[in-house]
């Protein structure tokens, strides 16, 4: 009889919060502007602070997370998040490498900031539904590593944009 390992809360928190996150995206045509910022706003910093505390354990190497979202469902997430936020899907970006040389600003997109951290955490979700809890473990590992290299910055530039959009309309949620 095959015993698997019992997953860290971090490890289940972070699993259950991406995929809520992934669940909001898919189902944002439902929602109006403000309730899909609010519950943007809610998630982020929780998928932030969660991810932040997983450890690595390194125990499991052999275990990759699978590219899942095609190009085509990409474009379409990112398409519905545009059409919400409209004419506040456009930002300007100060973290990117790019504007230390730049006399003019550096225009980014909620919706393709939003459609990437959704690709990761897709890939992550139908990943960890593959496999035992031991290679489950070491995916959210993989995953923070990703949050270290890349998609942390997505998050927290996202993040700023999407506070900025909801409590500058004088939100109070």
């Amino acid at each position: 009889m095959n015993k698997e390992s019992k997953l860290s809360n971090n490890t289940l928190s972070v699993i259950a919060l991406t995929n809520e996150f992934c669940h909001a995206i898919e189902h944002c045509g439902e929602c109006d502007r403000d309730m899909f910022v609010a519950k943007m706003l809610k998630l982020l910093p929780r998928i932030y602070m969660t991810i932040s505390d997983v450890e690595n354990e390194g125990g499991f190497p052999g275990y990759y997370i699978e590219s899942y979202l095609d190009e085509v469902a990409y474009d379409q997430v990112r398409t519905a998040i545009s059409q919400i936020m409209a004419e506040e899907d456009v930002y300007l970006e100060v973290f990117v490498e790019d504007m230390k040389y730049s006399d003019t600003p550096i225009s980014a997109f909620i919706s393709e900031n939003l459609a990437d951290l959704y690709q990761e955490f897709f890939n992550l979700i139908q990943s960890v539904k593959e496999v035992d809890s031991d290679a489950r473990q070491q995916l959210v590992e993989q995953c923070k590593e990703n949050f270290i290299n890349y998609w942390g910055q997505t998050l927290c530039n996202v993040l700023r944009a999407l506070n900025s959009c909801f409590y500058n309309d004088g939100n109070q949620y």
